[in-house]
């Protein structure tokens, strides 16, 4: 017993020296931090030694978007018979289409309408064409080794620059969808799956390999790569009429007046696109370059459905990124379907965290998947089962209840399931609805599983059930009550509009124009008319800036809202903001007014990095607004411990 004491006192004595040593020092051991159940998770995950080489500013690039309208519209109204005004001389373009014509099985030879193109192109479309060098270094490799299977020409490639100019989303007024512009029909022919969670005619590996089929086919009926071409844009039917009506001719330039409008200035752009890439030193063009112009990718087979959230939350990484390197997926979620796989592209360091931790990330999106709430009888099946191994299990009386929610204006099905914490297919099913389409002033049933229980002996909770047990405490749970009633107004899409722009227009984010019109991506039809809220932001960006900032420039012939928005730099929404144009038609003789810095107006768009707190906002709500954005980084950059917003409150958001 002695002993005991003595061993005891020396114990003591020895931890009551190091903690007199700390304190001096300053060192005292910081209190231990709770962690969440997620970052428990991945405090536990396995990581392989491989270096990460993502970079921002080329995923920033590579999901820009707006390149496409703008280059649409200038192959469907391009006059290729008009002579631009560039100082380029026929006589070196003679000479550079024979060396072209030597490299390639095109017959590439010399005509004026690919000249009036090719000007036309170094004109006003330079910096277009520096971005989209630099993106043609992600997908090239893939279109290539599509092309060389089938021994189809590799020049074939820049043909996704007219289709699409290298946007996997791009979809056509005519609804013609991917990198290569497959329309529905089209792409089933060539088992381009399509349904309500994939769309492959956005998947870039199958989706060249269905594009180079179709060449392949074309070619074996038309045994010309310009008809061929022409067949791809036009159909196969349109381009036997154009032969019948000229007579018997079989040379493209000899057919191309009998063909549709669209089509005969689709090949000249398609040869004047190859031609500067091949000469762009030659014409000063710097192709745009990131840190690291190219990161290796790999897939994996998903075993359980995922969305592109709980992916992003365990593998730290960005939402866009995972929606860049699968843009098949529609509503931003990995199915799984028991007769067919799908497969989640990442980063390869990425990758091997993924399949060295798979137990792991399964078991919690479980547990994600536990905290929806089910119809009574899924409930009730799973907490049998759960009881049937413990004796000290209380007994449980469950019943339902429906209630009905009014839709307001401005909501969709995925922020009415938010806020009564149900799945979107639940809603559908419970009422009867087919699409993702609601009216508003529709009543929606609701209905939940209720839980009365006798109390049970008391457990002693984890850690981690503490934490989120406080975090659920303090959260402010929204009802239809104290939901956002925001007033919209109809705006029609016009010529060069894309989401990033129209929401610049009426000072709203991209993901709350999305959720105001049940958009699952970015694209919009040319005509179509969006919900958008009222807002006075272009009078009060107009007012921000010094009038005397402003040029003017007097329109002159042969101009459009494109060409003059290159030659200044700016953007053709910023020309139709700052004049009030309704469309991309202009007069010649008008005068329109230009920023002479378009850093300005960036500048005052960017101002909004912080988020004004709203009645019914929660963090997860707010970080939804911005892709990318996590609920923990919006606590980091604001020091909140808890997930308490209260109205009024200004959160800096850092992106």
């Amino acid at each position: 017993m002695n002993t005991r004491n003595l061993v005891l006192a020396a114990a003591l004595m020895i931890s009551g020296t190091i903690f007199s040593q700390d304190s001096a020092s300053g060192q005292i051991n910081p209190p231990l931090v709770k962690l969440s159940y997620l970052d428990s998770v991945k405090a536990s995950f396995v990581h392989d030694e491989i270096a990460a080489c993502v970079d921002s500013l080329w995923l920033k690039e590579l999901t820009n978007q707006d390149i496409f309208p703008e280059l649409l519209n200038d192959i469907a109204t391009i006059d290729v018979d008009q002579k631009v005004d560039y100082e380029l001389s026929t006589e070196l373009l003679k000479k550079r289409f024979k060396e072209m014509d030597a490299k390639s099985p095109f017959n590439i030879q010399y005509n004026p309408a690919v000249e009036n193109v090719i000007k036309s192109f170094l004109k006003n479309r330079k910096k277009s064409f520096e971005r989209l060098m630099a993106i043609s270094e992600y997908y090239f490799p893939v279109f290539e080794e599509a092309l060389a299977k089938e021994n189809v020409p590799l020049e074939i490639k820049y043909l996704s620059i007219v289709e699409s100019a290298l946007n996997p989303k791009a979809v056509s007024h005519m609804g013609a969808t991917g990198l290569w512009q497959f329309m529905y029909a089209t792409g089933k022919e060539y088992n381009l799956n399509v349904d309500s969670y994939v769309d492959e005619r956005s998947d870039p590996i199958k989706s060249s390999k269905a594009a180079t089929q179709y060449m392949t086919k074309m070619y074996r009926i038309f045994g010309d790569w310009e008809l061929v071409l022409a067949s791809y844009n036009s159909g196969a039917g349109n381009v036997a009429k154009a032969i019948r009506r000229s007579g018997g001719q079989q040379n493209y330039w000899n057919i191309r007046k009998y063909l549709p409008k669209e089509t005969q200035g689709y090949v000249p752009a398609f040869l004047a696109t190859m031609y500067i890439y091949e000469y762009h030193k030659e014409h000063g063009i710097v192709p745009n370059r990131a840190m690291v112009k190219h990161f290796e990718t790999d897939t994996v087979m998903i075993k359980k459905e995922m969305s592109f959230k709980q992916i992003a939350d365990l593998m730290d990484v960005p939402v866009s990124q995972i929606q860049l390197l699968n843009p098949a997926y529609k509503m931003n979620v990995v199915p799984f379907y028991a007769n067919k796989p799908h497969f989640l592209r990442l980063p390869k360091d990425k990758i091997g965290v993924f399949t060295s931790n798979e137990d792991k990330i399964y078991a919690y999106v479980d547990r994600e998947r536990t905290k929806i709430e089910m119809p009574y009888y899924v409930t009730e099946t799973r907490l049998a089962s759960r009881d049937t191994s413990s004796k000290s299990s209380s007994n449980s009386k469950f019943s339902t209840k429906t209630k009905y929610h009014t839709v307001r204006r401005g909501e969709s099905l995925g922020l009415i399931s938010n806020k009564y914490g149900v799945a979107v297919t639940d809603l559908k099913r419970w009422n009867n609805l087919r699409g993702n389409t609601i009216n508003s002033g529709a009543k929606l049933k609701i209905i939940s599983t209720v839980k009365e229980s006798i109390p049970s002996p008391k457990v002693v909770p984890t850690a981690v059930d503490r934490e989120e047990e406080t975090a659920l405490a303090s959260a402010e749970v929204p009802t239809p009550e104290n939901g956002n009633d925001k007033e919209t107004t109809i705006y029609t899409v016009q010529k060069g509009d894309n989401l990033s722009s129209i929401a610049r227009k009426f000072n709203i984010s991209v993901a709350e124009l999305k959720e105001l019109n049940n958009l699952e991506d970015a694209t919009v039809k040319l005509d179509s008319q969006l919900k958008v809220l009222k807002s006075e932001q272009v009078a009060l960006i107009k007012n921000e800036i010094d009038i005397k900032k402003f040029i003017t420039y007097n329109v002159v012939k042969g101009d459009n809202l494109g060409s003059i928005a290159k030659k200044y730099n700016v953007s053709i929404a910023s020309l139709q903001d700052w004049n009030e144009l309704k469309d991309n038609n202009v007069q010649v003789g008008k005068k329109i007014l230009i920023l002479s810095d378009d850093k300005q107006v960036v500048s005052v768009s960017q101002k909004a990095a912080h988020y004004l707190v709203q009645k019914g906002d929660s963090l997860f709500k707010i970080a939804q607004k911005y892709p990318g954005i996590t609920v923990a980084d919006i606590k980091k950059w604001n020091g909140i411990e808890g997930n308490e917003l209260k109205p009024g409150m200004k959160l800096k958001i850092s992106s």
